[in-house]
């Protein structure tokens, strides 16, 4: 990535690198952002993409169609951004397979949103590719938002130092120069090379170096002097510049037919070329993008539309007719009903194709050409749902704004009311969300029955994720005001049960909403994918929202089915906007069954697809894997970054599972007050999951540090919470506290062997191993050294196993009690390879291809064969089947 300000010689680098590389050998494609498309999604990337699109036959059928409906070449549903990056990828790697692919990509602050999204994930996935990407990009405002942040390697130019500025002044001005005057342009230049090359050539403003300062920065005063240049040409050949400035393709053919619309004659282009302004061959090149922006900004308001408007006549309607639209669009003076329902069926065209951020511009100008105060309204709302859903939360705020003028009808109204809420929620803190959710749902309630069902159950999870205290409204608050909400429309979908079951458990308590959350969940488990369930209240949205509930209910196989298909279906549909979630929830349900491994590697997926697109971190799956694990120093880390600034008597959601997490730290490292004090934290929580899992947690702290009181309490809890959970592993965790807190000798004994028992059952490997752990501590203090040994001896190689190594060596510590020293673990053949190399070999050795390796973890199947060699290497095998052997399934 090379950055600078606009002249200091972005291009000519990468122009440089175009030289060589194809000196090299190298295959060199290239794309250049262009300030007027970016209203067009994809149309960057298309241009990078297009010598290359015979190679798509050899994509995967699912990244083909993504990249086919990306590019308008098919129809289709809208693709995730991240598929189209794949199969960008993928098509990428295809090609460098004849020889090294170099893709240059300037001017990139101009691409339009899609195509940055997709070519800032593809850098960040190429590793063992032939492939090099080299950007440059000006840098960029405080109120833009940088796709490309944190990708490295960077660059930064800065100007040329003082002898080679005048030795550069001195080449390119052959005319003799006064020496202040020089002096003049060497200070206003500060080292800028276009600026030194293209502030002499200013007809005025140096005279004797006695005018005025100005403020201007150094690309702002070489715009300036590019403007006076093509102001000093005849009129015919400035409204030719006018023309090329206008149109962002470069298309030659289209400029000539324009040229023609204007009864203009060819040899107007003769002037501006010879003024070294632009270029026009196969096609229109500008000598610099400040001459475009130049020409644009100093042209007369009327001279634009006109400029336009011939565009648009040029503009073939049945190949192009988006861009047809927004010439005609911008040629509009006043308001034009026409013309605002193009851009609206534009506008349709490009969401279709997964571009919201470009469906929004064409909607903001369809609004700003609407006649009729409703329809203007109308069109200001969809475009700010649709700058919303592009993630620009600013400009939806502006345009529900403009929108709320109206005249609006009631629901109109009350969608604007739930878009104001959905930006709350995702606001820093956004503690006001789930009271104007709320709001939003009771307005909505008598217009639009599944729209309002769907934002009470939002306003809901807000509530628990947020957390509810001062001025919030907690989830007991929103579930009373939730049960006016109306009735399902149609036959209840999964996420309209998991609503009412929510309500039940937050009004009435736990016992009595228990058995409407295990309805939930298994409708959830049994239609939780179908098409029915795909609409406004539709599963996959709230499939988060149920893994965690089931966590909460203690429903151990739900939650981890549910886990499970929430990954694959996010896999299959390329969707990695919600996959490092689902992935997250996955890795906590695996860590919770013990799969310590596993869930290492699920979390470190995560972590990578995240940095590869640029997301806000999902640390949770991380977070309690690493308590499990007794890594301290990175548990602290991770528990540091999710509190901070956090004080609230009642948590939300991440902030209680960061406390739990905390909890199950200390736990294993023994430091049992401390224990103590993050599991009450986490406890004070709306959110059922972590309250749930905490629960446990708190009693063997409580017992350890000798509150007893504290212990009980918590203990009629979870007793409570599992008679009404009613599953293996509630019912074994009641049992192992109630053995904890017992000072009857006998009884405690019974629970033990029964909570052994249950989680034996419950497949939760993790709580069984803990439990043999504290039986056979309870066994030692009883004076049962035999016994103890026995369960201790089970515990500490289980965990040890698992690598739950701060709970193990307290098993170790307490065998040693006994007099018996613990069995020191072989080393397991894939304990050298990362949780990456780990997750890859496992794929592998279930039989699948390099490339469907590569579909299902978003990486080039040249990836899969570089991480394969160290696999191997690392292992000391040479075949597949030798890595089957090794970790069968």
């Amino acid at each position: 990535m090379v950055r600078g300000e606009a002249g200091i010689g972005k291009s000519a680098l990468l122009h440089h690198a175009r030289e060589q590389a194809a000196a090299a050998g190298f295959r060199v494609e290239a794309c250049t952002g262009v300030e007027a498309e970016t209203p067009f999604a994809f149309a960057g990337l298309h241009q990078l993409c297009a010598p290359l699109l015979d190679g798509m036959s050899a994509l995967p059928e699912p990244q083909e169609s993504a990249l086919s409906v990306a590019f308008g070449l098919r129809g289709g549903a809208a693709p995730d951004y991240f598929l189209v990056g794949l199969a960008t990828l993928n098509l990428l790697t295809e090609a460098a397979e004849e020889r090294p692919l170099l893709c240059l990509i300037d001017d990139a602050q101009w691409l339009d949103h899609a195509s940055a999204q997709v070519l800032a994930f593809v850098a960040r996935r190429i590793s063992a590719e032939r492939i090099a990407l080299l950007f440059a990009r000006r840098e960029v405002g405080e109120d833009q938002i940088d796709v490309f942040i944190d990708l490295a390697p960077e660059f930064r130019l800065t100007g040329l130092d003082e002898n080679d500025a005048r030795m550069l002044l001195s080449e390119g001005v052959h005319t003799p120069l006064e020496d202040d005057i020089r002096d003049r342009i060497l200070a206003e230049a500060r080292g800028n090379p276009l600026a030194l090359l293209e502030l002499p050539r200013s007809a005025t403003g140096w005279a004797g170096g006695f005018e005025l300062p100005d403020a201007l920065s150094v690309p702002r005063r070489i715009e300036e002097t590019f403007r006076q240049r093509s102001e000093g040409l005849a009129p015919d050949a400035q409204m030719l510049l006018l023309l090329a400035a206008a149109d962002p393709t470069g298309d030659a053919d289209l400029l000539w037919r324009a040229v023609e619309q204007l009864g203009m004659r060819r040899t107007d282009a003769e002037p501006a070329e010879a003024s070294d302004l632009l270029e026009i061959g196969a096609r229109v090149q500008f000598r610099h993008p400040l001459v475009r922006s130049a020409v644009y900004r100093a042209a007369r308001p009327p001279d634009r539309r006109r400029a336009h408007g011939a565009l648009a006549l040029a503009t073939d309607p049945d190949v192009d007719p988006d861009r047809r639209t927004w010439h005609r669009a911008q040629s509009a003076q006043g308001t034009d009903e026409e013309t605002a329902q193009e851009l609206e069926r534009s506008a349709a065209r490009t969401l279709a194709r997964g571009g919201a951020a470009a469906a929004a511009v064409f909607l903001q100008r369809a609004a700003e050409l609407t006649p009729e105060p409703a329809g203007r309204a109308r069109r200001a709302l969809e475009a700010a749902h649709a700058k919303h859903d592009a993630g620009a939360f600013v400009e939806a705020q502006e345009l529900a704004t403009m929108a709320s003028t109206g005249p609006l009808d009631a629901l109109q109204r009350a969608r604007i009311a739930l878009l104001r809420a959905r930006l709350a929620f995702h606001r820093a803190e956004g503690v006001d969300a789930p009271g104007m959710l709320l709001d939003a749902a009771e307005t909505l309630a008598p217009l639009d029955a599944s729209l309002s069902r769907e934002t009470y159950l939002h306003a809901l999870d807000a509530a628990m994720i947020i957390g509810g205290a001062g001025e919030k409204r907690g989830a007991a608050d929103v579930a009373r005001a939730a049960l006016a909400a109306p009735a399902p429309p149609g036959p209840p979908l999964p996420a309209d049960d998991l609503l009412d079951g929510l309500i039940v458990t937050f009004t009435e308590g736990y016992a009595a909403g228990a058995p409407a959350m295990h309805r939930a969940l298994e409708a959830f488990r049994a239609r939780g994918f179908d098409g029915e369930a795909v609409g406004q209240m539709g599963s996959r949205r709230w499939m988060w929202l149920a893994t965690r509930s089931a966590a909460g209910l203690y429903d151990a196989d739900v939650g981890r089915e549910l886990a499970i298909r929430n990954v694959r279906l996010a896999r299959e549909l390329g969707a990695l906007t919600t996959l490092p979630g689902a992935l997250a929830a996955l890795a906590g349900v695996l860590v919770l069954s013990g799969e310590l491994a596993r869930a290492g590697e699920v979390a470190a997926e995560g972590a990578a697809i995240t940095q590869a697109t640029g997301a806000i971190p999902q640390p949770f799956g991380q977070l309690i894997l690493a308590a499990w694990c007794g890594r301290e120093a990175e548990t602290l880390r991770l528990h540091a970054l999710r509190t901070q600034g956090s004080a609230a008597p009642t948590d939300g959601a991440a902030v209680a599972t960061a406390h739990y997490a905390l909890a199950v730290l200390h736990n294993g490292l023994g430091n049992y007050s401390a224990a103590v004090a993050a599991a009450v934290r986490a406890r004070q929580t709306d959110e059922i999951s972590n309250s749930s899992i905490t629960m446990p947690e708190l009693v063997e702290a409580a017992v350890r540090a000798g509150d007893r009181t504290l212990a009980e309490s918590a203990l009629a809890e979870l007793c409570m919470r599992a008679e009404a959970s009613g599953t293996g592993w509630a019912l074994g965790l009641a049992e192992r506290s109630r053995a904890l807190v017992s000072a009857d000798a006998a009884a405690a004994e019974g629970h033990y062997r029964e909570a052994l028992d249950r989680l034996r059952s419950s497949g939760m490997s993790g709580h069984l191993a803990r439990t043999h752990l504290v039986f056979g501590e309870w066994l030692r203090r009883e004076g049962r050294r035999q016994d103890a040994r026995a369960q201790l001896r089970t515990a500490h190689d289980s965990l040890a196993a698992m690598g739950a190594q701060a709970f193990a060596a307290r098993a170790a510590r307490e065998l040693r009690a006994t007099g018996e020293n613990p069995r020191k673990r072989s080393v397991q053949p894939a304990s050298s390879l990362t949780a990456h190399e780990l997750q890859v070999a496992r794929l592998v050795a279930t039989g699948a291809t390099s490339r469907e390796v590569g579909a299902q973890l978003f990486l080039s199947p040249r990836t899969i064969e570089a991480h394969l060699r160290s696999i191997f290497r690392k292992l000391g095998i040479t075949s597949r089947r030798q890595l089957k052997d090794l970790l069968p399934g």
